[in-house]
């Protein structure tokens, strides 16, 4: 009875420590460099993220834009879209649940550059969680590191 008592704690340890639900990404993390935050977020039954913080949430040099003046998404394809500010910008929608510590099917957008991938993402333990944008399939593309 001992045993069996010791075996099914082991299992529930390592259910709770490799099993991350949708609830382990929510909330805050930052990006590689610690320029900008993210926060994960539910919306209906996946994971969508906006950006929450910005080192520097206004333009600090002319060619990008008015100095002094907030950021805002300049090179979004939709000209009716560009006067939006960067702070609580979406920047992923539709991340589903595939498994333990993936999400898939979700689509980034990167407003540095104005263009939207596809995306996925894997929690590689609870303070680090990598993300990969694509054109097409996972090999061509780009990781993302973000950190608690």
């Amino acid at each position: 009875m001992k045993i069996r008592i010791f075996l099914t704690t082991i299992l529930l340890t390592a259910a709770t420590a490799f099993g991350a639900g949708p609830s382990d990404i929510l909330g805050p993390w930052k990006t590689a460099g610690g320029d900008s935050q993210l926060e994960f977020f539910k919306c209906g039954d996946k994971i969508c993220g906006k950006i929450i913080w910005l080192k520097a949430p206004n333009y600090i040099n002319k060619k990008y834009g008015p100095v002094g003046k907030t950021k805002v998404d300049r090179k979004n394809p939709n000209p009716a879209l560009r006067n939006r500010p960067i702070l609580g910008l979406p920047v992923l929608k539709g991340l589903t649940a595939k498994g333990a510590n993936r999400w898939g099917n979700g689509i980034c957008y990167d407003p540095e550059i104005g263009k939207s991938y596809k995306c996925k993402m894997f929690l590689k333990s609870p303070n680090r969680l990598e993300l990969r944008g694509y054109i097409g399939i996972s090999l061509v593309g780009r990781d993302f590191v973000l950190t608690r």
